[in-house]
């Protein structure tokens, strides 16, 4: 009954736009959330977009002006609020929207922040004994003016109470599918996934799921898997991926556990065959050299984790591949 006081009965997500917001972080949380609700007619949200000021202006290159609906009143019965990315992250937050943030905080609202948007939530005070993350290129500068939050390197969706942060370009769409996860279960969030990938080839049929499982296990990893897929010809531990993501060992396998359902290790050696695969499908590189190239031992090694994953072996997989190709 407190909570039926406290919040509407279809649950309110309310997006605060500050000047300098990309646009895309705008209009997300209702794509994501507007999918839901059409495909899953038990699922119910109402998004508002709230601003400080009358009117907003979104980042360059596409500068726009944005007229919310709705003013800092709008986040008063939101049960969850968006921070998405702005222009002004290193400026102290005008004291009406710190307010309103604390007033959220202390009904029980969840606030989520993408990007640049958790210097706000964090300059704030909310976050102080917190985990938290932000674009992998300011996590240093984070940590330095915020050294009570403690910062995840990696850049990946981070929970911690009723708090939210991400980053990345898709750090919006990961916070609305975490909630809707956290809403409605893993499978309407997934559902909801699948449904946001457009097909874009003649063979998307064919790739889509693995599309929408790619991002989902990538998103917000970006920078260490780029690193480890430019690596896949030399030898890497656990302890070397660790010491690139300026992490422990055991915080990086638990970001990645609950991102891959794979520990990192296992999720390399996955991209090692994936990259078999394709060398085996498109050039007519020796299966020695494909085992060297992507850091197998020896074609043996490569041979026996091939059989693992394809029930065939690389030579027999090559030919079978050409003989359905020609």
């Amino acid at each position: 009954m407190a909570d039926e006081k406290r919040f509407p009965r279809m649950p309110v997500i309310a997006v605060l736009a500050l000047d300098g917001v990309p646009g895309h972080h705008l209009t997300v949380p209702g794509l994501v959330f507007g999918t839901a609700c059409r495909e899953h007619p038990d699922v119910t949200y109402e998004v508002r977009m709230c601003a400080l000021e009358g009117r907003v202006k979104t980042a360059a290159p596409a500068s726009l002006g944005v007229a919310p609906a709705y003013g800092l009143d709008g986040l008063s019965t939101a049960e969850v609020i968006l921070i998405p990315t702005h222009g002004a992250h290193r400026a102290e937050p005008p004291p009406a929207v710190r307010a309103a943030l604390h007033a959220a905080a202390d009904r029980g609202s969840r606030i989520a922040a993408v990007g640049t948007g958790t210097f706000t939530l964090a300059a704030t005070g909310l976050l102080d004994g917190r985990c938290a993350t932000t674009s992998w290129r300011y996590v240093e500068e984070l940590a330095a003016r915020h050294p009570r939050v403690t910062v995840d390197p990696l850049g990946t969706v981070v929970e911690d109470g009723p708090f939210l942060t991400a980053a990345g370009v898709f750090g919006g769409m990961d916070v609305c599918l975490h909630v809707l996860a956290r809403d409605h279960g893993r499978q309407v969030a997934g559902e909801t996934s699948r449904e946001l990938i457009t097909p874009l080839h003649p063979y998307a049929d064919d790739v889509r799921d693995t599309i929408a499982r790619e991002l989902a296990e990538s998103a917000g990893l970006e920078p260490i898997l780029a690193w480890m897929r430019s690596r896949l010809h030399t030898a890497l531990t656990l302890t070397d991926v660790a010491t690139h993501a300026r992490t422990s060992p055991s915080s990086l396998t638990r970001r990645f556990r609950a991102h891959t359902g794979l520990a990192p290790l296992q999720y390399l050696l996955r991209i090692r065959l994936l990259e078999a695969q394709r060398l085996l499908e498109e050039t007519d590189v020796p299966v020695e050299q494909v085992a060297t190239n992507t850091g197998f031992t020896s074609p043996a090694v490569l041979r026996r984790h091939f059989r693992d994953l394809t029930g065939t072996t690389p030579r027999d997989y090559r030919r079978n591949h050409r003989a359905r190709s020609g």
